[in-house]
């Protein structure tokens, strides 16, 4: 969302109200059970990247010389339950990838109250408050965390870097659900509040056009999750409704609206030393009540991978993976896409073929490196190639990465 410095602070004055009003309940309750201070947990983590490419550049200029090194995340979270029912937990977290050294500002990840308002052995329900990770699909929640990433970088088809925010949190609250069967478990989640909409959704939906900036409005997204057997089979279905007021600073052009209704099927099956992992996904996007008809569209999007990973020596992991991404099923080639003169056909689809590679010679040392042959750059990051018409339809990328936590 673009907003002003001053409505930015306000909203981290929020959080840090709400967030100091139970801390301040926390520190009086510690004082008269000192175990509460023994829920106190910080943890850390910082990864830093190598991206080469041959062609077409992610990330920085990786396609120039050595290649990129401006995919760099660090983070920083921070837990304490001062009650049995009550937890209280936030992360901050610093990351760049590609474009302005400023983007690496620390921002605030994540920042909630959880109160299980039943909690036994069948069953846990509770509320969670404050800015929440959306359940969306398997990896969403964790996706800054590289230690729980399968590769480096997750399947880009339903995973978009290019447009992180719109699917990364939300300002609001949570309702979850558990409820333990006799050989598996069901979670349910439902999330209300404001979703963000950061500079990279402006720069997908080319809102520069018409000098348009985002207002969100209230928006849902929902996931049910089955664990089978231990985890031997996970499925989930994830939905969203995510809505925005574009307001444009544009004469004779009027505020139009934005709206985005995935739906994302998640299967999973886990043995002792692999795993089998798909993902489908069907995008519902558009833009809307723009007074000019060409501003107006409405496209259905679909993205699906199959993933094998096997682990071996205790610390080793390698990884083979099938990606597939079309920004417009009724016109999945882009030929017509390209026809109107929006840009090359390649630029509406990509198949990601990738191979992975993980080491971890400590609980907290990861080594990893991959490789990706792609057709098509439909999620390439718009700010490392402002010229679509300059990109390559086939090109290789490289990943090495070091990551460290504590």
């Amino acid at each position: 969302m673009i907003v002003s410095k001053l409505s930015q602070w306000s909203e981290y004055r929020a959080v840090a109200a709400l967030l100091g009003v139970v801390i301040l309940g926390a520190s009086t309750q510690a004082r008269s059970d000192e175990n509460v201070r023994d829920t106190l947990q910080m943890h850390g983590f910082l990864s830093q990247a190598l991206v080469v490419t041959d062609d077409n550049d992610f990330f920085g200029p990786s396609s120039q010389d050595e290649g990129s090194f401006e995919f760099t995340e660090i983070g920083l979270n921070v837990s304490l339950r001062p009650h049995q029912d009550v937890l209280l937990a936030a992360q901050m977290l610093s990351r760049r990838a590609g474009g302005e050294s400023s983007d690496a500002y620390p921002e605030l990840d994540y920042g909630l109250i959880d109160y299980q308002i039943v909690s036994d052995q069948q069953r846990t329900f509770g509320i969670q408050l404050g800015r929440i990770k959306n359940p969306f699909g398997f990896y969403n929640q964790t996706r800054d965390v590289a230690f729980t990433r399968p590769s480096i970088l997750l399947p880009q088809s339903l995973y978009f870097d290019r447009t992180r925010s719109l699917a990364l949190t939300g300002d609001g609250l949570t309702l979850y659900l558990e409820e333990r069967l006799d050989n598996g478990v069901i979670r349910g989640q439902l999330g209300l509040g404001k979703p963000q909409a950061d500079k990279d959704l402006n720069q997908t939906l080319r809102l520069h056009r018409i000098r348009g900036s985002f207002d969100p409005q209230q928006s849902a997204i929902a996931q049910v999750r089955y664990e089978h057997d231990a985890g031997r089979i996970v499925a989930a279905l994830s939905h969203a409704h995510v809505r925005s007021q574009i307001d444009t600073h544009s004469p004779n052009v009027s505020d139009g609206d934005f709206y985005f209704r995935p739906w994302v099927f998640s299967l999973q099956y886990n043995q002792e030393l692999w795993s089998l992992t798909a993902e489908y996904a069907l995008r519902h996007s558009g833009l809307k009540n723009f007074n000019q008809p060409a501003l107006n569209f409405d496209t259905t999007g679909e993205s699906w991978y199959v993933q094998y990973t096997r682990r071996f020596y205790d610390d080793w992991q390698w990884l083979i993976r099938y990606d597939s991404l079309v920004s417009n099923r009724d016109d999945a080639s882009g030929k017509a896409f390209e026809a109107n003169g929006l840009g090359p056909a390649h630029s509406q689809y990509a198949d990601d073929l990738t191979f992975g590679l993980q080491w971890t010679p400590h609980p907290q040392v990861m080594l990893a490196g991959e490789y990706h042959h792609v057709d098509g750059t439909g999620w390439l990051p718009l700010q490392d190639n402002p010229d679509s018409s300059a990109t390559s339809r086939r090109w290789n990328m490289w990943l090495f990465q070091l990551s460290l936590r504590f």
